[in-house]
């Protein structure tokens, strides 16, 4: 079958969705991915075929960033409105304020990143036809493609699944009446392409969940396919030092490299970590990006600063690791069986760390102010407490026994036949 994979040009949330590409392209199917034009050598670069769609346009958070600094970090700190109502107290939850919520977050996100997609994808899906389109949860113009072609269409998860928890508390909040942003945005498009707005353009026909159990958030409507999430970070070498055994505990620090370079918020700097753990008897390798490097002074010597390695190949590595809770990187860390410090801050890195902190393999520090001294503490107890490896050892099975991206071809092959409704080529 013709699979038709789109997202919009941000590679954190294109690389989660390449393992399941590659396992139907291994299958035999025809897989392609569709973003705007400049993203191309990113999908190129993951060994598959790029369907140049739309016109370019920079990505959303980096235009404002530009804009107002100091707005915009505020804007990330946790889930912003509505989809921090998935995880309040339902009973407390203001319809009137969601659909204001709602209506500010399709204005200033949702339309500027489907706008340069939706007629180009539109116009490709009908001439190729694909069979399923898989999209990733809030590039829509994938939803609106695949029902404008007849195909079956899933919607790939990258992290809890916040939208379609605040879908779901949406509507009961306002008992299905009066406006709504999201719908009358989307049913625009679906009346523009000759059908009608459904449920389906918002949280697929059915929706692909790389999160196990414990860590996952789900809604009650939604059709969830569990995967096995596999890491890809894109190209990369494993280092000649990174195959030799640490003489000492090795500790991992990454707190991502957009975080890194273009947002403040952390409490505690790298540099101030650094210098914490600087009289532990640890080997530290932090992955800090060239043009931030400069700014952290003199290195403790325990430390090893590098630009990028793979962290699949770095975490097995490790006795901890210490991260942002970035879905990426917590998943590859728990997939190594690794106990890791979370220092969370942007969209969903909070619940993420809290759900992982309560299943007992990582450690959050998120409430009030971190110092290089409270991260000192804390990694002592990752190094000291077995219990933190018992857990990690639990959540590595959890992820273990999901199927993996080969083993999930078979429903989506069967999905595909219930779904699609297009003409026969």
């Amino acid at each position: 079958m013709r699979v038709l994979f789109t997202t919009y040009p941000e590679k954190t949330i294109f690389q989660p969705m390449v393992p399941l590409a590659w396992a139907l392209r291994t299958a035999g199917h025809d897989v392609r991915v569709a973003s705007q034009p400049s993203f191309a050598a990113e999908i190129t670069q993951a060994g598959l075929t790029a369907v140049g769609v739309g016109r370019h346009q920079a990505n959303n958070w980096r235009r404002l960033q530009e804009i107002d600094p100091d707005v915009t970090d505020s804007r990330r700190a946790g889930l912003p409105p509505p989809y921090d109502s998935a995880v309040a107290d339902e009973t407390t939850l203001d319809p009137e304020a969601m659909r204001a919520a709602y209506r500010t977050m399709v204005d200033s996100g949702h339309k500027l990143n489907n706008f340069p997609l939706v007629p180009g994808l539109v116009e490709f899906a009908r001439q190729w036809q694909p069979d399923l389109v898989v999209w990733e949860a809030t590039t829509y113009a994938g939803a609106l493609a695949a029902r404008a072609c007849g195909a079956a269409h899933a919607r790939m998860l990258w992290s809890i699944d916040v939208f379609g928890v605040t879908r779901q508390r949406f509507l009961r909040a306002t008992g299905g009446t009066g406006p709504d942003p999201l719908a009358g945005w989307l049913g625009g498009y679906a009346r523009k392409y000759g059908f009608e707005f459904g449920e389906d353009l918002v949280t697929g026909q059915f929706t692909v969940d790389q999160l196990p159990g414990s860590l996952s958030m789900r809604a009650d409507g939604p059709h969830y396919l569990p995967v096995r999430y596999v890491p890809y970070g894109g190209a990369a070498t494993v280092p000649s030092w990174l195959r030799e055994r640490p003489a000492r505990p090795r500790i991992g620090l990454t707190l991502g490299t957009s975080a890194v370079e273009q947002y403040t918020g952390y409490s505690a700097s790298v540099g101030e970590i650094l210098h914490a753990l600087s009289d532990l008897d640890v080997e530290v390798v932090a992955t800090v990006a060239g043009s931030v490097q400069a700014k952290l002074g003199t290195v403790p010597g325990n430390a090893r600063i590098v630009s990028y390695v793979p962290l699949h190949a770095l975490a097995p590595t490790c006795s901890a690791v210490i991260n942002h809770a970035g879905p990426g990187t917590l998943l590859t860390s728990a997939l190594a069986g690794v106990p890791q410090l979370a220092l969370p801050r942007d969209f969903d890195e909070p619940e993420l760390a809290r759900r992982a902190a309560a299943q007992g393999a990582v450690v959050s520090l998120h409430d009030g102010p971190v110092t290089g001294a409270h991260i000192r503490e804390q990694v002592v107890r990752l190094l000291d407490e077995a219990t933190f490896g018992e857990r990690a050892a639990a959540l590595r099975e959890e992820i273990l026994d999901l199927p993996a991206p080969g083993r999930l071809v078979g429903q989506l092959e069967e999905l595909t036949v219930k779904f699609r409704t297009g003409v026969t080529r």
